[in-house]
């Protein structure tokens, strides 16, 4: 894992247990949302979307990405969409 993707699995992480749900295992191929993935709502999906803009300085959602799992957060960063902070 490169840092990019790193920074981003810590960052769902931390959203995670934010949520009482720090025992869900956050992979790269991890789907956001539905039961079969993460289970991210709109309220976390939010979230994410500020706490990813506060990190690097925009997020996937505001730039009209439509990200479906952790990975292709990650590869919005590594596309050179914005420098990690």
């Amino acid at each position: 894992m490169n840092d990019v993707q790193d920074s981003v699995v810590k960052i769902v992480e931390s959203l995670l247990e934010s949520a009482n749900r720090g025992d869900v295992v956050v992979t790269l191929d991890a789907p956001l949302h539905g039961d079969e993935g993460l289970g991210l709502d709109s309220l976390q999906t939010a979230e994410l979307s500020a706490i990813l803009e506060d990190e690097f300085g925009t997020d996937p959602f505001s730039e009209g990405v439509v990200p479906d799992t952790v990975g292709e957060i990650a590869g919005f960063y590594a596309s050179g969409s914005t420098a990690p902070a």
